[in-house]
């Protein structure tokens, strides 16, 4: 494994055992563009087929942010098949990562909004500093959370504060996110990334074909993330070729207020 333009790709653990993903466009807060979407599922490939690798964690690099979401600037330009296409590729994205057998682990400093919440909620588990700040604010820009969100989060906080969030736009301190169930441990700002590939130095311990079939047990608490995705993408299809989403997108470039028209 080695760097991947965007995303930094090394090894940590005693044995290297651990995967580290490191997003680095600090220039735009991380935010997620074809490039980066591409490095992540090509170190995803390698790290499933990969028999040393026993955990992924998944970091923000240079910067103050996680992740910010999807590189808005960069879909301002995009026809709806430019979108559809990118969006198969982020929701096959969670789905891989929520699928992988080892497990995953997201380290948030800062900001994880939008996309870059989804990306942290695919993860089995989310370690953040006391200063990260959690939301999706994508109904402000004539669409919604199409990564995955409206089933993640809803399984993890249920219905009335998964509305909470989705709907009004609700942001979360990193101690919110810790007492609703959605982040797993609180550190000290600067911390998550050591934090969570201890984390995952300790889970690596156990038995691998022990933590694959409980991972898999877990998920089958709920409906399939398959299922919830296939209905999330039938009610996405909706709002991508809307002229909100246009205006949304549009006033976002030229840093403006939307002014939606409900179609």
């Amino acid at each position: 494994m080695g760097a991947a333009g965007p995303l930094r790709v090394e090894r940590a653990g005693a044995q290297g055992e651990i995967a580290v993903l490191t997003l680095d466009r600090p220039e735009v807060h991380n935010a997620i563009d074809n490039a980066l979407l591409a490095a992540l599922h090509a170190a995803l490939g390698e790290v499933e087929t990969d028999a040393a690798v026993r955990g992924v964690v998944l970091a923000g690099g240079r910067g103050r942010s996680f992740c910010t979401g999807m590189d808005l600037k960069e879909r301002a330009g995009f026809s709806d098949e430019d979108l559809r296409a990118q969006r198969r590729r982020i929701v096959d994205l969670v789905r891989h990562a929520h699928e992988l057998p080892v497990v995953t682990i997201a380290a948030v400093e800062g900001f994880a909004l939008g996309g870059g919440f989804e990306l942290a909620l695919a993860c089995d588990l989310i370690v953040a500093s006391d200063g990260a700040t959690f939301g999706l604010p994508e109904v402000k820009v004539g669409i919604f959370p199409g990564g995955g969100s409206t089933q993640t989060l809803t399984w993890l906080v249920g219905p009335a504060r998964a509305r909470d969030v989705i709907l009004a736009g609700r942001r979360l301190t990193a101690a919110e996110a810790e007492a609703w169930g959605v982040v797993a441990r609180v550190v000290p700002a600067g911390g998550a990334r050591e934090a969570a590939i201890a984390l995952a130095e300790t889970i690596a311990e156990g038995a691998p074909l022990g933590i694959r079939q409980a991972k898999a047990a877990i998920r089958g608490a709920h409906r399939s993330l398959g299922e919830g995705l296939a209905a999330e993408n039938e009610l996405y299809e909706v709002v991508l070729t809307s002229r909100d989403r246009r205006e949304g997108f549009e006033a976002f470039a030229a840093k403006r207020k939307p002014r939606f028209e409900g179609r």
